[in-house]
């Protein structure tokens, strides 16, 4: 029932902040006890855990993009957002958004798999190009 939805755009210039929403519906994303959380697979890459946030509001980060990515929710629109910075072409990837049921992402050498996540968004394609 639990349903997530990416969006924002498409395109973003390099040096400009990458900002997408995740649109919650059939829960909430304060509920008992979940971890509302972005990913991303840039062409011809695994998949990368980014970051999270809890049903409790505290954020986790991948170490590699801690310095450039915040993640933020707003509880009355049931939403949560991922905003990074200083975009290059390297970012471009498909995003995800996703839940989990439990911090996997408690290490620092953390890779995501798929069933660490019981629903997932469909995924948005962002491209870095000027």
């Amino acid at each position: 029932q639990v349903q997530l939805r990416e969006s924002g755009p498409g395109l973003v210039e390099p040096s400009q902040t990458l900002s997408l929403t995740c649109t919650v519906s059939g829960g909430s994303v304060a509920a008992n006890y979940f971890f509302w959380s972005w990913l991303r697979q840039p062409p011809g890459k695994g998949l990368e855990w980014m970051g999270a946030i809890a049903y409790s509001g505290s954020t986790y980060y991948s170490p590699s993009l801690k310095s450039r990515a915040s993640i933020s929710r707003d509880t009355s629109k049931n939403q949560f957002t991922l905003q990074l910075s200083s975009v290059t072409p390297e970012d471009t990837a498909v995003y995800y958004c996703a839940r989990a049921d439990s911090l996997y992402s408690y290490s620092d050498t953390y890779t995501p798999r798929r069933n660490h996540y019981d629903v997932w968004g469909q995924g948005t394609q962002v491209t870095v190009s000027s």
